[in-house]
């Protein structure tokens, strides 16, 4: 019998009506004979709420209450979730995330998923019950406190479940039909990616795609868990994430362009030895658990020093801030420059380094439209840029035509789908 853990995200539960929905939709994957697991986040709108009550309250809640206040509103959704599908005259049983065994890093509000010991999902799954686990929380193994894993944490919850459990697949819902060549709100006339590596699918996210949170697509790749984003508003077939290549007919350079408008950059000045700060910078933003900075490297006006340019995500600002300057000797730098509004666009895709074209392209198609730029990052996998947050939109939409729906870019052969058959357990 396949296993198969889906998450369903608060897009996906805003009201009651919908968490019927979602009981509905499960109770249905088990009456076509197939084992799951839920993870549910909180209904749409409620941790906003509660981090407005929390800073109602104090303008800095102590961090260990936050988490404790913040893992309530998944316990809600599950539990209500849990409660529907009764109604529909199955079994089911709500975990917190420590009852179903998430073990965490101590670090609260972004904890790190470090174990799962899903013993109790396992017995529930024997006992032919449906088990729900709240997902976005754990414990921390050091001290026994409830513990927060960050904004789309519950995606993360969802793969470690997957990855723990063995399960076949692991089915993303959300309000969108899968993944896009670019967002579909700022791009109407973006495709659906049917396939993607769990590589590609990281370099969108890190490049701003928010279909899927950086560390879950992480997890993903390290444990190769298959990963089905689809919408929890109809059945079409959505995108699977996996570790294989789809098989196309042509595999254009450029396959995705994102976008991020919470963006700072912040520049290093005076740098003596640009390749050791740069590995220097690098091991600062790590041990400071800032995973997403791109950087580039350019010669300093006076001729004799050298500059480094980093873009941070803006809620990391303070981190990186204080981690720059707590090494500053390790890195070699005489000062520090922050400018906390910022946006970026990346172009996505392979070869992107040697492919002939895509950086005069990209070029050209931006000083067309006058937007200014400043590249921040060239890699085989991802090219990203720094351009003024007015002039975002206007850059993603002018890249995606140029490099996605113009000449450089042949159509992705999607996979034929089976009727009723998850796209990803398909033969």
């Amino acid at each position: 019998m396949a296993l198969i853990i889906q998450k369903y995200g608060g897009s996906s539960i805003p009201t009651i009506e919908r968490i019927k929905d979602v009981a509905r939709r499960v109770v249905a994957t088990r009456t076509r004979g197939q084992d799951v697991v839920v993870v549910m986040s909180a209904m749409g709108g409620t941790t906003d709420e509660l981090l407005r009550r929390a800073r109602d309250i104090a303008s800095g809640p102590p961090p260990r209450e936050l988490d404790a206040l913040l893992a309530t509103g998944e316990q809600a959704s599950n539990a209500l979730t849990a409660m529907a599908i009764h109604a529909l005259g199955a079994e089911a049983c709500s975990f917190t995330g420590w009852q179903a065994g998430v073990i965490t890093s101590p670090a609260h509000g972004e904890a790190d998923i470090v174990d799962v010991q899903p013993h109790r999902i396992r017995c529930a799954l024997d006992r032919g019950v449906i088990p729900l686990v709240a997902g976005f929380q754990g414990l921390s193994r050091e001290n026994a406190d409830v513990t927060t894993v960050g904004r789309g944490g519950s995606d993360t919850t969802a793969v470690a479940l997957a990855a723990a459990l063995e399960a076949d697949i692991c089915e993303i819902y959300t309000d969108v039909s899968g993944v896009y060549t670019a967002d579909p709100k700022v791009v109407p006339e973006a495709g659906l990616l049917h396939h993607l590596t769990h590589q590609q699918m990281r370099e969108m996210a890190a490049g701003g795609a928010k279909v899927l949170a950086l560390p879950s697509v992480d997890y993903a790749g390290k444990h190769a868990v298959t990963l089905h984003v689809r919408s929890s508003y109809h059945d079409r077939p959505g995108t699977v994430v996996s570790g294989a290549p789809g098989i196309t007919a042509h595999r254009p350079p450029v396959i995705s362009v994102t976008h991020d408008p919470c963006v700072a950059k912040v520049t290093l000045t005076g740098v003596l030895e640009p390749t050791v700060a740069v590995e220097a910078v690098r091991e600062a933003m790590v041990a400071a658990g800032i995973g997403a900075a791109v950087l580039r490297t350019a010669p300093a006006s006076d001729g004799r020093n050298a500059d480094i340019a980093l873009a941070l995500p803006r809620t990391a600002v303070a981190t990186g801030l204080t981690a720059l300057r707590t090494h500053r000797t390790d890195i070699g730098y005489e000062h520090v420059m922050c400018d906390s509004h910022a946006a970026t666009a990346s172009l996505v895709g392979c070869g992107l380094s040697i492919f002939p074209g895509i950086v005069a392209t990209l070029r050209r198609t931006l000083t067309n439209i006058g937007v200014p730029y400043t590249p921040i990052a060239v890699t085989d996998t991802r090219i990203s840029l720094l351009c003024p947050p007015s002039r975002l939109f206007d850059a993603v939409r002018a890249l995606h035509r140029a490099f996605v729906a113009g000449p450089l870019c042949q159509p992705l052969s999607p996979p034929i789908p089976r009727v009723g058959v998850p796209l990803a357990l398909q033969p």
